[in-house]
């Protein structure tokens, strides 16, 4: 049977593609499972080519083309839109600008690729690229996709700005990203069979050649970055609840066929009536400490104090009595603010102005709660949150008390830290409290 143009052009689209995959396993070992994990489908609806995390689009005249004239492109752009899937960008697109998370995911992806001492993907690096890197990796500290995105948007991209970048970056259509059924059963367990193919990544690597090893440390980094569980940092608050009284009327404690029997018999008076105090599971006594070192400080510190509050504020998390104590400091105690309610928390909030700037020591803090403690102004401490980057001296023994870590996910050192310590890693794309107007001026040391 004789094929049409259309029928032509789609069987060579699929060809071509099988032929670069073959070629980028021969070159790349470890890409191996990742790379089966796409069907070259033709797509005429398409410019270029894209995913949507089953499939590789692409327009047959665009893979025609390539082949001809530019084969280590079409390559590139086949790991391109594999590490697209490997490093889940296209299920974390929940609350973001489709075009600057595009933009971000594309710049995350061809720095790894720039990284990759692999001939067959190899491109020249420009001075506009080299230069992108060297800013990103000051202000983000590594260049993934969440990171770029948090710090161009607190860059406001200019419209010239935004062109240079994405005639630099943009490589393939992200149209067909779930952007709005990220809940949806068949995305998440799309994400997860991802999960699965980025954790065998991770094993093939550490197996292979030092040589490969080293070229690909970048690749490493950013699999086990977004291999890592996001624990919400919600749930990880209610390690630090406890169970208490409080006064509220308890109508699960009773029997309500009684109750209206009474009434019934009676009139006006019930034989059981429900308790007036329940016990509860909630936050009471905790100390938060922030390092208010120069890593530190900003306005990040302000939003994961409204993030913390916010959650604290709900009310099935927070007693109408408390006891937080919130410590600011950085080789030494630099304030001490209690906070008994809800009323002082807002206050706290509206006031807030960072002090210190110096190094980061852990101990005094340590110090200063087993103070208070001897002093009972803790009666039964539920724990310390400490707001870190992690670059700084730990004790050597561990308290009497549960004492976690936090870390924001793109800067923190904890290669020190002690065993007995938790760990949280913080997502400020997940964090639903946002800054207030006037963060930036109190923040202004």
């Amino acid at each position: 049977m004789t094929e049409t143009q259309e029928q032509w052009a789609a069987r060579l689209t699929v060809e071509i593609w099988q032929e670069v995959r073959s070629r980028l396993y021969l070159a790349l070992r470890y890409f191996g499972p990742a790379l089966a994990g796409l069907t070259p489908t033709p797509w005429p609806a398409f410019t270029g080519a894209g995913t949507d995390g089953l499939r590789l689009l692409c327009a047959p005249d665009h893979a025609l083309r390539l082949f001809e004239n530019n084969r280590s492109l079409l390559a590139r752009e086949y790991l391109h839109l594999v590490l697209h899937c490997l490093y889940r960008h296209l299920f974390q697109t929940a609350e973001k600008d489709p075009r600057l998370w595009g933009l971000c995911c594309d710049i995350a992806v061809e720095s790894t690729l720039d990284g990759l001492d692999c001939p067959l993907t190899r491109r020249p690096l420009t001075w506009t690229r080299a230069e992108c890197y060297r800013q990103l990796k000051q202000s983000c500290g590594v260049l993934a996709a969440g990171p770029i995105y948090r710090a161009l948007s607190a860059a406001n991209l200019t419209p010239q700005q935004y062109k240079r970048l994405e005639e630099e970056f943009r490589t393939d259509d992200h149209s067909l990203w779930p952007w709005d059924s990220q809940a949806s059963p068949a995305v998440t367990q799309l994400a997860g069979e991802w999960a699965k193919r980025a954790r065998t990544m991770q094993t093939d690597l550490s197996s292979f050649s030092k040589k490969q090893a080293g070229e690909s440390g970048d690749l490493a980094d950013q699999l086990a970055r977004a291999g890592t569980i996001r624990r919400s940092y919600r749930d990880f608050l209610r390690k630090f609840c406890v169970l208490r009284e409080e006064m509220h009327a308890d109508p699960d404690s009773f029997d309500l066929g009684y109750y209206a029997y009474g009434l019934s018999l009676y009139g006006n008076l019930p034989l059981i009536e429900p308790l007036e105090s329940r016990e509860s599971f909630k936050v009471y006594e905790l100390a938060i400490a922030i390092d208010t070192s120069m890593s530190c400080s900003g306005e990040l510190v302000s939003r994961f104090l409204q993030e913390t509050f916010s959650i604290l504020q709900e009310t099935d998390s927070f007693f109408h009595k408390v006891h937080l104590r919130i410590l600011q400091c950085d080789d030494k105690i630099r304030r001490d603010d209690k906070i008994t309610c809800r009323k002082e928390m807002e206050e706290y909030i509206s006031r807030l102005r960072l002090e210190g700037g110096g190094g980061t020591d852990f101990r005094p803090v340590f110090t200063y709660l087993d103070y208070l403690i001897r002093r009972h102004e803790f009666h039964h401490l539920a724990g310390l949150l400490y707001f870190t980057d992690g670059m700084g001296r730990y004790p050597a023994q561990p308290p009497s008390w549960p004492a976690a870590f936090l870390f924001l996910e793109d800067n923190y050192d904890d290669s020190n830290l002690p065993p007995w310590a938790m760990r949280q890693l913080l997502y400020p794309d997940q964090w639903a409290a946002k800054p207030l107007p006037d963060t930036q001026e109190r923040n202004a040391l």
